[in-house]
C-alpha cells in the first residue's frame, strides 16, 4: 500500500499566513457601483433562467417522450 504524502500539520504560522492572504485580497476589493451591481444581477438572473429552462425542457422530454414512443 502506498504511503500518503499528505501531512496535515496546522501551525500558528500557517494559520497566520492564510489570514494575511485573505486580508490582502479583501483590501484589493471595492464596493461595486450601482450600475455594476445591476449588470451582475441581470447576468446572474438570465443565467438562472437559462439553466431552469434547460432543466424544464429535459424534464418534459423525459416524461413525454416515453408516452409518444409507446403510441
Amino acid at each position: 500500500m502506498a504511503e500518503s504524502t499528505f501531512d496535515p500539520k496546522i501551525t500558528v504560522e500557517s494559520v497566520g499566513q492564510v489570514i494575511r492572504s485573505h486580508l490582502r485580497i479583501l483590501k484589493l476589493t471595492k464596493k461595486p457601483s450601482r450600475e455594476e451591481f445591476l449588470t451582475i444581477a441581470k447576468v446572474a438572473g438570465i443565467g438562472i433562467l437559462v439553466v431552469g429552462a434547460i432543466g424544464f425542457i429535459v424534464y418534459v422530454l423525459l416524461t413525454m417522450l416515453p408516452q409518444w414512443v409507446a403510441k
